[in-house]
């Protein structure tokens, strides 16, 4: 492929190899380690639901019950398996139980292994044909009423009544949004349970939860029926609950999840090897159940300059690329984030911009690119932040983007005004269709502003990444290498939640996930 910005592709493999390297480090440290997340969400993929009478979740109960013994290293397959042989029970019947202190799953006389995994195998087989006919499901609905052209339309709705939320998401459906995004509740990444139910009550967004997930993906399949296309649903599966969370979505059919441990160490404090273990196990399910993921460096340019600091995002995607790579996620299922975010006063800011969203684009040639609105500099003026999001939209269909986060002049409050929302989907698809073959039919000058930037881009994240393949990723986020943000290595949120594997524990479900696409 030649590049339209000049890019030295040999350079790009070069950046791809060390971010080769930095990843994997990372990945094998991963493996060699279980989390309490981990476990839940083994139990979550065991059938067990609900909560005690205390409204604490049953996957919670029983995996406090064997970290407080000190065998949650051991994994809960193990004991789960065991229980069902000693018990007779299925694992719903067996959470019940211990949640009603009828029964230690610890303390049961002991079978081998192999014999406690064969007990479990038929659960562990239904449940990956149960998500497996989910993506079925959504396959069949592109076959027949298909879905909307690229760059797809991405919308928000964040009113904390799910209820709500589907009102305003059919809306925006009948508006032609081609994405719902369904805004958490603000904090609920920090809390280390999953909340159960359908909810009425949250803030700057609603609770991600299993049976959220079930009311809105019915709601957008009738909607979809009605106006002749697939609607996909996003949410977040990051936090302290990342890969439980991408388990409820891939068992209810959610098509994108926000999916990315570096957010969260850098803008909510979880600890990096904790969250960094849940990735993998949440992206190997996004991988096997066909979810798109969307990845978080556009946040870097809010606390750090766009200009300076954009060879940072690209450091990071290609970080994100490798980790993803590593857990089986194919690079269509990749949005990797950059955002339209540098000072509207910046002199030729717009081409800046177009040369990072061509210079992605090329070195990402196969991913889903997640491209984010200009948010940093959108308060105070909302008529000019309108005119800034036709910028950013020209900059989407020109560079050939995947998915395109529409801002909107009231999104700050994050249920913007359905008349807002109108006129945003109005907005990029007006300049969609008026400007379809620009990026086929207009070339940039050699030595101009537009291919200098993105070498010079690639340039320093090449650097970038040497000095990270040195220090290793756990060093650099100590140091801040990202977002100007300082994270310590034995610090942050959950990290009592991680323990060593014993050396016979495999986890089944990631096997079967990366083996049986």
């Amino acid at each position: 492929m030649e590049s339209k910005v000049g890019l030295d592709f040999q350079k790009v493999e070069q950046a791809k190899r060390v971010a080769y390297n930095i990843a994997n480090e990372v990945q094998n440290f991963a493996e060699q380690y279980t989390t309490v997340a981990v476990e839940r969400t083994i139990c979550r993929l065991l059938g067990v639901d609900g909560v005690d009478e205390n409204g604490v979740p049953l996957p919670n109960v029983l995996i406090d019950q064997i970290k407080e013994k000190g065998v949650l290293g051991e994994g809960i397959i193990y004991f789960m398996g065991n229980a069902m042989l000693v018990t007779g029970k299925m694992p719903q019947e067996i959470a019940e139980d211990v949640s009603e202190n009828l029964l230690d799953i610890t303390q049961l006389p002991l079978h081998t292994t192999q014999e406690a995994e064969q007990a479990v195998m038929p659960v562990i087989n239904a449940s990956i044909e149960r998500i497996r006919t989910r993506r079925a499901r959504r396959e069949r609905y592109l076959n027949t009423i298909g879905e909307g052209p690229k760059p797809y339309l991405y919308v928000i709705v964040a009113t904390g009544n799910i209820y709500e939320d589907v009102v305003q998401a059919q809306a925006a459906a009948r508006q032609g949004a081609d994405i719902i995004a369904v805004i958490r509740t603000t904090g609920q990444s920090l809390l280390d349970y999953v909340p159960y139910g359908a909810t009425t009550e949250g803030f700057g967004g609603t609770f991600a939860t299993q049976e959220n997930f079930r009311i809105m993906r019915t709601a957008l399949d009738e909607v979809g029926e009605e106006v002749g296309r697939y609607i996909r649903l996003c949410n977040y599966c990051s936090g302290l609950c990342m890969p439980e969370i991408a388990a409820m979505g891939a068992l209810e059919g959610l098509d994108v999840m926000l999916n990315d441990a570096l957010y969260g160490i850098l803008f909510r404090d979880i600890n990096m090897k904790r969250t960094l273990i849940d990735q993998y196990f949440s992206r190997v399910i996004n991988g096997f159940a066909g979810v798109i993921i969307n990845t978080g460096e556009d946040n870097y340019l809010t606390t750090a300059d766009a200009y300076e600091a954009a060879h940072t995002v690209l450091a990071s995607d290609l970080i994100n690329e490798q980790l993803a790579l590593m857990a089986g996620l194919p690079e269509e299922q990749m949005g990797l984030g950059h955002a339209f975010e540098m000072d509207p006063m910046l002199e030729n800011g717009f081409l800046y911009e177009l040369a990072q969203a061509q210079m992605t684009r090329e070195i990402f040639p196969k991913a889903t690119l997640k491209y984010m609105p200009p948010t940093k500099f959108m308060t105070g003026n909302i008529f000019r932040g309108h005119i800034q999001d036709a910028l950013f939209n020209i900059v989407g269909i020109w560079t050939h983007q995947g998915i395109q986060l529409l801002g909107m002049p009231t999104e700050a409050i994050h249920t913007p005004f359905m008349s807002d929302r109108y006129l945003s989907i109005e907005n990029a698809k007006y300049i969609f269709n008026n400007m379809k073959s620009i990026g086929d039919e207009v070339e940039f000058k050699d030595n101009g502003i537009v291919k200098q930037r993105a070498q010079k881009v690639l340039d320093d994240a090449l650097a970038l990444l040497s000095t990270l393949e040195k220090e290793g990723l756990f060093n650099a986020l100590e140091k801040g290498m990202f977002a100007d943000v300082k994270r310590p290595q034995n610090g942050g949120k959950g990290l009592d939640g991680v323990t060593l594997k014993q050396a016979h524990y495999s986890n089944p479900f990631i096997g079967l996930m990366k083996g049986k696409r």
